[in-house]
């Protein structure tokens, strides 16, 4: 049998990145904590925590981790159907998720928050590119993402939400400095651009397909969704920028598009673990609904 007092020291490790803040959490002292990892590795053979700062799980460890939040969410599933056998108070469940900064920006953020106003849950969200919140489903750090890929995960469901719409915009005097003779390969690669992060292809693929071969751009780097919207008004740059957040400063004159008509559609999906658990169900109602309203729809160009 394994020692579910052992797991849940790990998983508090991992999830509060030290053993400290993990004792802190558990209401018991660092050294119990350590005690209880430490004998969760010799029984397991193998090492279950990277430390350092933060602490991070090895493989196995992340596994263990998964093993911990599906049971959690099982108790928490049986002390619904059966009162007496929950602890005096309101329980909660953490529910980890990745989602992409864009949504979290837009229209994700009040449907998290409807939902957790009214569930038992604590919610743990973690940002990373639509393309690569997939590898956290994957590892078992999260039960469900926001993704761009449709395929599911191993032992997950996959939901087409919509696509997001971008734009290529910046400022008129920008547009004006840099792009006075027209918006092509040659101006691109003098004109400075603005990228969320490395993982950020939306403008590779922008210019990819307006001029039908790769350009190399100049490049900031600013990890904002909002910092994005910012610096573009300032003239910093141009960039890809959600046409939800861009569209008031295109309407007042403050953005323009680089090539009017020319927008990006990037399609999400909804991806979560297949737990049977009407907590997971209920987020992932949420997250539908108000991807029907802010998202183009599933399917569409």
């Amino acid at each position: 049998m394994l020692d579910y007092d052992a797991l849940a020291a790990l998983a508090a490790v991992i999830r509060e990145g030290s053993f400290d803040r993990a004792a802190r959490a558990l209401h018991v002292t660092p050294s119990a904590v350590s005690q209880r990892v430490r004998l969760l590795e010799e029984r397991m053979g193998c090492a279950l925590v990277i430390r350092g700062q933060p602490c991070r799980p090895t493989d196995t460890g992340r596994r263990l981790c998964q093993h911990v939040d599906h049971v959690r969410l099982m108790e928490q599933e049986l002390q619904q159907a059966m009162p007496a056998l929950a602890a005096e108070g309101e329980a909660r469940v953490t529910l980890a998720v990745a989602v992409n900064a864009d949504s979290l920006a837009t229209w994700l953020a009040p449907a998290l928050a409807t939902f957790a106003a009214r569930a038992p849950v604590l919610m743990e969200v973690s940002v990373d590119d639509q393309d690569h919140t997939a590898q956290w489903l994957r590892s078992g750090t999260v039960v469900a993402a926001v993704t761009g890929t449709a395929r599911p995960a191993t032992g997950c469901n996959s939901l087409a939400l919509g696509a997001m719409r971008y734009v290529a915009a910046t400022s008129p005097a920008f547009m004006a400095r840099h792009f006075a003779e027209g918006v092509g390969a040659a101006s691109l690669a003098l004109a400075p651009s603005l990228l969320f992060n490395t993982k950020d292809e939306l403008q590779d693929r922008w210019v990819r397909r307006l001029c039908h071969r790769h350009v190399e751009l100049p490049r900031h780097t600013l990890p904002s969704s909002q910092a994005f919207v910012t610096a573009t008004l300032a003239g910093m740059g141009w960039g890809m920028l959600p046409l939800a957040l861009a569209l008031p400063h295109l309407q007042d004159g403050g953005l323009v598009e680089l090539v009017p008509d020319t927008p990006l559609d990037v399609p999400l999906y909804w991806q979560q673990a297949r737990a049977a658990s009407h907590l997971l169900e209920g987020l992932t109602r949420e997250v539908v609904a108000a991807a029907r309203q802010a998202l183009l729809p599933p399917g569409k160009d």
